[in-house]
């Protein structure tokens, strides 16, 4: 009998990249231990900014629940799914989860002189978060409002994610009046 699985990321994602991130290595990870799995849907809660603030999506299983749920949960947790996630089999009891905690990196994207955005790189930037954060933390996805650009970077430790960050973002002039913010950990 199909089973059916609701899974809410603590994770501020782009559609795309909680379908890269998540349901993809999820559904292969089904397939690996030979049990069909169908993704159902999904989608995001945004803020009143259109700021994604968490993501959930579902998936159709043939196994027993108690396999769902250890084949989803080890699967998600591998990905990097942030503490605070749920998973729910059957509108039945909820399961906490998840391994990482959230930092919000916030670029400010109005109020720098002009030749800053002219001569500022983004990308290089945030190359530069990725290279020096190492494993300590991971470029998730990223969202772009009217006045900022938010870096979602997810990892073992908000705290180390926001000392490692400190010392980056003061070398880019595009990170003047920059925000770095830790994540919830509980959904909203």
């Amino acid at each position: 009998m199909p089973r059916t699985l609701d899974v809410t990321l603590n994770a501020r994602l782009r559609p795309m990249d909680r379908g890269d991130r998540y349901e993809d290595p999820l559904v292969e990870a089904f397939e690996e231990a030979d049990i069909d799995c169908e993704p159902t849907g999904g989608g995001s809660l945004l803020s009143s900014d259109h700021e994604p603030t968490l993501c959930d999506f579902s998936v159709e299983v043939d196994c027993d629940a108690d396999t769902a749920v250890s084949i989803a949960v080890a699967a998600l947790e591998e990905a990097g799914a942030p503490k605070g996630s749920r998973l729910q089999v059957d509108e039945g009891d909820t399961l906490g989860f998840g391994v990482t905690e959230g930092v919000a990196v916030y670029l400010n994207g109005t109020d720098l002189p002009p030749e800053v955005y002219a001569e500022g790189d983004v990308n290089v930037l945030v190359e530069e978060l990725r290279s020096h954060l190492g494993q300590e933390g991971h470029l998730q996805s990223w969202w772009q409002g009217s006045r900022e650009t938010a870096l979602y970077f997810y990892g073992p430790s908000a705290r180390r994610i926001q000392d490692l960050a400190g010392e980056v973002l003061p070398r880019f002039p595009l990170a003047g009046r920059c925000r770095v913010v830790p994540l919830p950990l509980t959904l909203p």
